[in-house]
């Protein structure tokens, strides 16, 4: 596993050395017998049990995994930070990735998430939530994602990184109310070098 080793780290984001953040993982993986279960539990979860801070127009901002947790809401970004993190707490490879979508404005990033699964290898899954007409499931070796990037300007960063996009935490921790990151959603054109390159979607 040392080919993983920076994708089964915990930071200062991806807590999941914080005791809440510990205990959620150790209970998720009490009756799964296999990486592919429990990532399908991780993922399922962190889907349905955080709400989507913009959809439901909670406060506050959430970024690290264990500040997530305790407030029961994250954007896009930070529901893979939660989701990234019960993955290496459970020796699961896990990692971020982006697409710059387009919205009412401009352009932003969007965060969804890559987990590494012996049986099928990277795997991106989108744990943002549901809501009409937008949907995203766990059925590898399919990926079903809500956003499929193709209006000018938009583009699918074919990456896994290991470590959240710092413009992505800059913002969660520069603005720590919903009408404030929603004024200022980071966005990008490029990203660094990936720690792993996904191949092109066929």
């Amino acid at each position: 596993m040392t080919a993983f080793s920076t994708f089964l780290a915990a930071s200062d984001v991806v807590d999941f050395d914080e005791p809440s953040v510990r205990a959620l993982a150790s209970e998720l993986a009490s009756s799964r017998t296999t990486p592919t279960e429990l990532a399908r539990t991780c993922f399922e979860w962190v889907q349905s049990r955080i709400l989507h801070t913009g959809d439901h127009a909670l406060d506050p901002v959430t970024c690290p995994a264990s500040e997530v947790l305790r407030h029961g809401t994250g954007y896009c970004y930070a529901k893979s930070h939660l989701l990234v993190a019960l993955l290496r707490a459970a020796k699961i490879p896990a990692g971020f990735c982006y697409q710059r979508l387009a919205t009412d404005t401009g352009h932003c990033l969007h965060g969804l998430t890559a987990l590494w699964l012996p049986d099928f290898g990277w795997y991106r899954v989108d744990p943002r939530g549901a809501r009409p007409g937008l949907g995203a499931a766990f059925a590898p070796p399919r990926e079903e994602l809500p956003f499929t990037p193709a209006a000018p300007g938009e583009i699918d960063f074919r990456g896994v990184w290991a470590a959240p996009d710092p413009r992505v935490v800059r913002a969660l921790r520069t603005h720590r109310t919903r009408t404030e990151l929603e004024a200022n959603l980071p966005d990008a054109l490029t990203l660094p070098p990936p720690g792993v390159e996904l191949p092109n979607a066929p």
